[in-house]
């Protein structure tokens, strides 16, 4: 078999890598941007459509022509519509439409420094938090490299190598730098609402997940929101 581990420790190879990791998530981005871009061209169209089909000039000018073409055959319905029209009387009242309910805002937990009891802790809080009031979607950011244990909670998990790692093999970028950018390519992907760092020293427990928004103590920080 081939090593692996040689290949990965060649800064020419990393480079490479991560070269053509950036290429491929911006063909991604570029292909998402097109689609949103031809989506919003369609429901225009379709709410133009929909504008057309439901103004009462199309609505009569349709009733008159399915008239002229078949008059012996016109329901009773078709000409109740039509002296309606006529006459200026008002329509009876539309059934009320099924409402569709909006999606959930989501939030970006920033749970790095946090070793894996720690961040099993803090995901089955946040699990039992949204079980009370399911009023938002939890994204966890996390360092630890054993992370995949906890994918069975059924938050969405998202992995950075920790600070000493992404040294070691890639001492010309700062580990920094690839945070803010790993922030902000998931803030995008998932449309976060909101981006929450917990305190690796004082992650927050269930009450104060529970609490009100801001949830931030003035002399223990658990929570920081931006």
């Amino acid at each position: 078999m081939p090593d692996t581990t040689a290949e990965l420790t060649d800064p020419a190879r990393v480079e490479a890598l991560v070269v053509r990791l950036r290429t491929i998530e911006q063909q991604r981005d570029a292909w998402r941007a097109r689609c949103a871009g031809l989506a919003g061209e369609r429901d225009s169209e379709r709410e133009t459509v929909r504008r057309l089909r439901a103004s009462g000039s199309y609505r009569l000018g349709r009733t008159l022509v399915k008239l002229a073409r078949s008059p012996l055959q016109a329901s009773p319905r078709l000409l109740r519509r039509i002296v309606r029209k006529v006459s200026g009387r008002p329509a009876p009242a539309p059934r009320r439409k099924r409402v569709v309910p909006q999606p959930l805002p989501t939030h970006l937990y920033v749970a790095i420094g946090l070793d894996l009891p720690a961040l099993r802790d803090f995901v089955l809080a946040v699990q039992r938090r949204l079980l009370v009031a399911a009023d938002h979607r939890a994204v966890v950011l996390t360092d630890e490299p054993r992370f995949s244990l906890l994918r069975k909670v059924g938050l969405v998990l998202e992995y950075l190598p920790d600070r000493q790692t992404w040294q070691q093999h890639r001492p010309d970028r700062p580990w920094d730098g690839v945070l803010a950018e790993r922030l902000a390519h998931l803030s995008r992907e998932h449309a976060a609402a909101q981006v929450i760092f917990v305190d690796p020293d004082h992650p927050p427990a269930l009450p104060d997940l529970l609490g009100p928004d801001d949830t931030t103590d003035s002399t223990e920080p658990s929570l920081q929101q931006s």
